[in-house]
């Protein structure tokens, strides 16, 4: 396992829009979410080389129904890797299992058409599954653990990086919310460990981890700024 330490600044700024009723008087959520990365680091591996990120992106969410879809744009802070900048094209579906009970499962999945539009499809354009689970009763002191895994692939059968892309991602995780009096909003705690199984040719075997922290400021009642650290 290869190890390098890499300090990793986030912000995001989020505006959220909740003005477009349907008939049943539910609410068709609309977020702008403008994102920034010191340095963006992707399945533990340098997106950008030692370049930051910018990430910008539209999310809908569907009447509160737990389906919704957005479109990123992302792109390098600096000159170099033009050939890296892509959209990202997700549909999601969102919900909780076993309401009530100490193992409630919340649970998300996505589906992600990554195109590189200054590359050829054929040598760059993926697809990605994502499952997000968590359990936030499950264990005491308000320890929620969680797990996360990947599945990515190229977006055509007879595109040039097969079969060297396909593979998986492993995130295993804990977190805590701790209330602080100095902050408006309690600040988020995580530990993760990955475990890469062939995606990008790379080792069966634990990959990387990571410790973050964060919190969120509300400046006014639809728009949020949340700094998040990452080492």
């Amino acid at each position: 396992m290869h190890v390098r330490k890499v300090l990793i600044v986030t912000v995001v700024l989020s505006l959220s829009l909740a003005d477009f009723a349907s008939a049943e008087n539910d609410k068709l959520g609309v977020t702008f979410d403008l994102t920034y990365m010191s340095k963006w680091m992707t399945k533990g591996k340098e997106g950008y080389g030692q370049q930051g990120g910018f990430f910008e992106t539209i999310d809908i969410d569907f009447w509160g129904t737990g389906f919704g879809t957005a479109v990123t744009h992302q792109s390098a802070t600096a000159s170099g890797y033009v050939d890296k900048q892509r959209f990202n094209y997700k549909v999601y579906y969102g919900n909780t299992l076993f309401d009530g009970e100490s193992y409630k499962t919340r649970y998300k999945l996505n589906w992600t058409y990554k195109n590189y539009y200054d590359r050829a499809r054929n040598i760059g354009n993926t697809r990605e599954w994502k499952f997000v689970f968590s359990w936030p009763k499950l264990l005491s002191k308000g320890l929620e653990p969680y797990y996360i895994v990947h599945y990515e692939y190229p977006a055509g059968s007879n595109y040039n990086m097969t079969p060297h892309w396909t593979g998986w991602v492993h995130r295993f995780g804990l977190k805590i919310k701790l209330d602080v009096a100095e902050l408006p909003q309690p600040l988020c705690l995580s530990s993760e460990v990955a475990y890469t199984d062939g995606l990008r040719a790379a080792d069966h075997d634990w990959s990387y981890s990571t410790f973050g922290l964060s919190t969120k400021f509300k400046i006014t009642d639809n728009l949020s700024f949340v700094p998040k650290v990452y080492h």
